[in-house]
């Protein structure tokens, strides 16, 4: 590990996750481990950020993205898997980073800024997001200084907020008069672009998405829902491959092009349903899954080495961060 780069990335304990995350996220990160030296959060405490009056289900959404992360193939006898939450030294780093932090760098987070249109939409006051949420920009960035990474794996829309993340490191590093904290670049990920069933963007609280851990019946029968050429109303109606809102879009991901150039032909002549083009989309989905949930099956009956694949990341994760904090404590002479 001497020799790599470091990365850091995490996600938010919201539940079992969709092939959006599989896609997008996961599936980039398995490629990404044998190259680089990689630490994996799973970022509790912001989940509290907006949930912080509802955490009964918290315990479980940290096993199921856990699992959902395992069986997609991130090993953590390769990568570093930890709980956010069980690295204190990352809130001891919050603090100190916060402390030379200017507001007005936080209120311009594009995050917080969505949010306060969304507030002033619903007539509500900006005064009433919490501490933890309106700080949240600054314990991001101390997710990604506490192991001083080089890296951080974002989509487009993601790189402002690395760009803060560079601008704390740079002004800790201008304030102390040290090069100590790397400046953090975006890793740019080309993500796949994949819609909800119903043309929305896939999410679990719009009802619309296809989560890894869901059944091959399940999953079919979310695919039946699927929206094709609205203007194709009967099986002998010739179709258009390119007025498909969801579903061939899914074959483009999924599919090979023999495939693809069956399905449009199908379409295109009328001698494909859209029926039958469903249920051979979701046979192609189950197929690819298959191995995936029947991992998670098996890890979902050794739950204590589950919980050990986390403590064990967690606490080499620790040792590795109470390094960088000694490191930033020595840089600012805190006493000792």
């Amino acid at each position: 590990m001497e020799n790599k780069k470091r990365i850091m990335s995490g996600m938010r304990p919201t539940g079992k996750l969709h092939l959006g995350h599989y896609l997008g996220v996961l599936k980039n990160w398995v490629n990404l481990q044998n190259e680089y030296d990689c630490y994996f959060s799973i970022a509790d405490w912001h989940a509290l950020t907006t949930k912080y009056n509802d955490t009964d289900l918290m315990k479980q959404n940290v096993r199921d993205v856990l699992l959902d992360w395992l069986c997609a193939g991130v090993d953590p006898e390769v990568s570093t898997i930890y709980l956010q939450s069980l690295v204190p030294q990352t809130a001891s780093l919050h603090i100190y980073l916060s402390m030379i932090t200017p507001q007005n760098w936080v209120e311009r987070d594009p995050t917080l800024k969505d949010l306060a249109k969304i507030m002033k939409d619903k007539q509500e006051n900006m005064s009433n997001l919490s501490y933890g949420l309106f700080g949240y920009p600054v314990l991001m960035t101390a997710d990604i200084l506490t192991f001083n990474a080089h890296l951080v794996p974002v989509g487009i829309d993601q790189v402002a907020h690395v760009e803060l993340s560079r601008d704390i490191a740079r002004r800790f590093n201008n304030i102390y008069k040290t090069d100590y904290f790397i400046e953090p670049q975006p890793k740019l990920t080309q993500v796949p672009l994949l819609k909800g069933l119903d043309g929305n963007k896939m999410g679990k609280s719009f009802n619309n998405d296809i989560k890894l851990a869901d059944s091959a019946e399940i999953t079919q029968k979310k695919i039946m829902s699927g929206i094709t050429d609205r203007n194709r109303i009967r099986k002998d109606d010739k179709g258009n491959p390119n007025n498909c809102e969801v579903i061939y879009d899914y074959w483009k991901i999924f599919g090979n092009s023999e495939e693809l150039a069956c399905v449009c032909d199908g379409c295109q002549n009328a001698t494909m349903g859209c029926a039958e083009c469903k249920r051979k989309l979701a046979a192609k989905i189950n197929e690819q899954l298959a191995p995936l949930r029947e991992k998670r099956a098996e890890l979902e009956n050794d739950l204590d080495k589950v919980n050990d694949i986390l403590h064990t990341g967690s606490k080499k994760a620790q040792i590795e961060a109470q390094k960088v904090l000694d490191g930033a404590v020595d840089v600012i002479k805190m006493y000792k």
